[in-house]
């Protein structure tokens, strides 16, 4: 796996979790709002981290950390995942995917063979804005849908969350989101926050009032929706 950061500790990524966060190189989307664009479009520049100095660094933390995050980029993207989460569950940590849910059969894999203890999938947009929301025009939603539904069945642990871009989300974008995930298990609404590496610059997020409206059209369906980032 092409790993291309690496956060040593974490109160935050993994809920409930002291985590560690390693950050895989490799994207299919395009965001424009992504705030880890050097790990999507500069992955031939970037330093790499070999997985002997995870690995090392995992070995002295066992029984200090609780888990680990792997995000990204696009974990799922790229080849060896599923050796490299096996090693992380040989040292007994827990593991927390974060994914954009277009690679429907390997998180399905990894979650039926236990290499996944909890997901966060990104739901970028209703249906029928995904393909201006990820960069791809036209892009067939189905796989992306398959992932909603095998989180739907609740078999692992897993969150839903939309980053909420003035540029890209409007009031009917959240209904068709939230009827789409009905029923979800957690629902987080993130305001988006200027990273300075995004891959279109001039982006906004909405202010605190509109994101509580937002969250309000989400409840309809999602009972345990949450803003997140405010």
């Amino acid at each position: 796996m092409i790993i291309q950061g690496f956060q040593k500790l974490t109160l935050l990524d993994y809920p409930e979790k002291v985590a560690c966060t390693i950050f895989a190189g490799g994207c299919n989307f395009r965001c424009p709002f992504c705030h880890n664009a050097p790990l999507v479009t500069d992955i031939r520049k970037n330093e790499r981290i070999s997985e002997e100095e995870i690995f090392s660094f995992l070995k002295k933390r066992q029984g200090i950390l609780d888990g680990v995050c792997v995000t990204g980029g696009e974990p799922l993207a790229g080849e060896g995942i599923r050796e490299f989460l096996k090693k992380i569950k040989d040292l007994g940590y827990q593991i927390k995917l974060d994914t954009n849910g277009s690679f429907p059969d390997r998180l399905k894999s990894l979650m039926e063979d236990g290499l996944v203890d909890y997901v966060a999938m990104d739901v970028k947009n209703s249906r029928e804005n995904y393909g201006k929301t990820i960069g791809i025009r036209d892009y067939d939603t189905a796989p992306v849908e398959r992932s909603v539904s095998y989180l739907l069945e609740g078999s692992v642990d897993y969150e839903f969350r939309t980053t909420v871009v003035r540029e890209f989300h409007q009031r009917a974008d959240f209904e068709a989101i939230a009827e789409w995930i009905s029923g979800a298990k957690h629902y987080y609404l993130q305001q988006f926050v200027d990273s300075g590496n995004l891959i279109q610059p001039g982006l906004h997020g909405y202010s605190k009032e509109i994101m509580e409206q937002a969250l309000e059209i989400v409840k309809k369906y999602v009972k345990t929706a949450e803003l997140r980032g405010l």
